[in-house]
């Protein structure tokens, strides 16, 4: 076993680990800092894989920005839900089984998929060597964020729907003068 198959298998457990931790909490702040791990786990993997640029994405956007919104919009409502409810779930046993059986079916399937094994050809570009190729892709990446008829649009909405998620959060949590 390499080492990169050791710190694989690691990240993997752990974030197993976390992500169960997450739908398991009943404290909300404790839930969503298992997430930031879990996000980190997937940030690590994406470094395995050697996608850099993915992983830096991971960090900032779903660690540094929803991650920290959602820990923001928790601790902003706190005092609006009450701490006293009891969170049962009487189909618990009927979604794990639901869970196992999906597992199993997708192992069965991609153990039978004659293409599972097979690795995708390298990137290639007619007169770019190999070892710019990944500069020039994050770089017509980059150019597509800031490029009106490209993505702008799109990043500018969820941009504001982040915005009016925390505004609306501490709309719901401002204290009220009777």
């Amino acid at each position: 076993m390499t080492a990169l198959q050791v710190i694989f298998l690691a990240t993997a457990a752990m974030i197993l680990f976390s992500a169960w931790m997450v739908v398991t909490r009943r404290n909300l702040v404790h839930a969503a800092l298992y997430l930031v791990l879990t996000l980190f786990g997937v940030a690590v993997l994406f470094v395995l894989l050697e996608a850099t640029f993915l992983a830096v994405v991971q960090v900032l956007i779903y660690i540094g920005a929803i991650a920290i919104l959602m820990i923001f919009a928790i601790m902003l409502t706190r005092r609006v839900a009450s701490d006293d409810t009891v969170v049962a779930n009487h189909n618990a046993g009927w979604a794990a089984m639901l869970a196992v059986l999906v597992f199993s079916s997708l192992v069965i399937i991609m153990g039978a998929w004659s293409q599972f094994t097979t690795f995708a050809s390298p990137l290639t570009r007619p007169g770019v060597p190999s070892n710019e190729l990944g500069q020039e892709i994050v770089a017509e990446l980059g150019q597509s964020l800031v490029d009106p008829d490209a993505y702008v649009i799109p990043f500018e909405v969820a941009s504001v729907l982040l915005l009016a998620a925390l505004i609306g959060a501490i709309v719901v949590a401002w204290q009220k003068d009777k």
